[in-house]
């Protein structure tokens, strides 16, 4: 008799419905959550995370939230370290460890592996920022595509975490990162087959761009900026951290910035469909991602009965074949 996988994965772009049915595998199966999410590991990013409440993380076992203060950074590989430890400690108990999220970089990280880049130069990464305070991003994405065309054709003028990253590889190595970016394996012993990777992925964007209104409204009734503002009075924080540039926090801190803590109801008005677009774009980006996965298992997260197809899948896996 196979022995089912000691670890699955469900991934889909943001506010397609991943919770949800993590906690209906989990009620089903024994699992524990492993969380796949660059802003879930902080702690005091909860509303603009839409990080499950304690009631949610006390039905099931959750790892990697709120590991973290927000001043911390945390790699890709070191989200590889701690999923390889955590999955072999789950199997140990005898559960299967179930991979939740959207950040896409983490998920190839596991399945394909990193590619051997300079690690990071605070004093070359201070001096990038600089430049950009005073000249603009794009006028760094310009820089950029004169030392690495192939990178800036890919980064739009205004994506300052990639432009930063390329410009600081090349600074410290010499060399472009897209002459990093071979693509080789070099972690064959990734406990994730492509094959058991769910992907929740929307027929219409339309039902998709919906949700995310939804979400955004949601997480400003419940106090989001109000999170933010007291992130800012910390005195320590910066949107240059990594934890800042999270989607959603990033647009709310610029909006503080620019008019102070209290915002009128059309700067109000202004900061949703900032944080809204910018959502969207990180939904379009992660969908894009997922379709370059062609062993996945797709779900329409859009469909009636997606929360039953992703069930059948999860039983067809852990379902030990005869």
């Amino acid at each position: 008799m196979a022995q089912p996988p000691r670890c699955i994965a469900l991934a889909g772009p943001t506010a397609s419905g991943k919770s949800a049915a993590s906690l209906a595998i989990a009620q089903r199966w024994p699992v524990e959550i492993i969380s796949v999410d660059s802003a879930l590991i902080y702690r005091g990013m909860d509303i603009g995370s839409a990080k499950p409440s304690a009631e949610e993380r006390a039905q099931v076992p959750h790892h990697l939230i709120d590991i973290l203060d927000p001043l911390q950074s945390y790699s890709a590989a070191d989200f590889v370290r701690d999923t390889l430890r955590l999955v072999d400690k789950i199997a140990g108990r005898g559960r299967t460890a179930l991979l939740v999220g959207g950040t896409m970089l983490y998920f190839k990280a596991l399945l394909v592996g990193l590619d051997d880049m300079p690690q990071a130069d605070t004093s070359v990464r201070e001096r990038i920022e600089a430049r950009a305070r005073e000249q603009g991003w794009p006028a760094l994405h310009a820089e950029l595509a004169r030392v690495d065309p192939a990178t800036a054709a890919r980064l739009p003028p205004n994506d300052s975490q990639r432009i930063q990253r390329a410009l600081e590889v090349y600074e410290v190595s010499g060399r472009p990162i897209s002459s990093f970016q071979t693509g080789r394996i070099r972690n064959p012993d990734s406990p994730l087959e492509p094959e058991h990777l769910i992907s929740l992925e929307p027929q219409d964007r339309a039902w998709l761009h919906a949700r995310i209104a939804q979400r955004f409204d949601a997480m400003l009734a419940h106090g989001f900026l109000d999170e933010v503002r007291a992130l800012r009075a910390r005195g320590d924080l910066s949107t240059e951290l990594p934890s800042m540039r999270c989607v959603g926090y990033r647009q709310a801190w610029d909006m503080l910035d620019a008019h102070g803590d209290a915002l009128t109801r059309e700067q109000l008005a202004e900061l949703r469909d900032l944080g809204i677009f910018a959502t969207r774009q990180l939904g379009k980006r992660q969908i894009t991602w997922l379709r370059s996965m062609p062993r996945r298992q797709v779900i329409a997260c859009d469909a009636p009965d997606a929360l039953a197809q992703v069930l059948r899948k999860v039983d067809d896996l852990l379902e030990p074949a005869s």
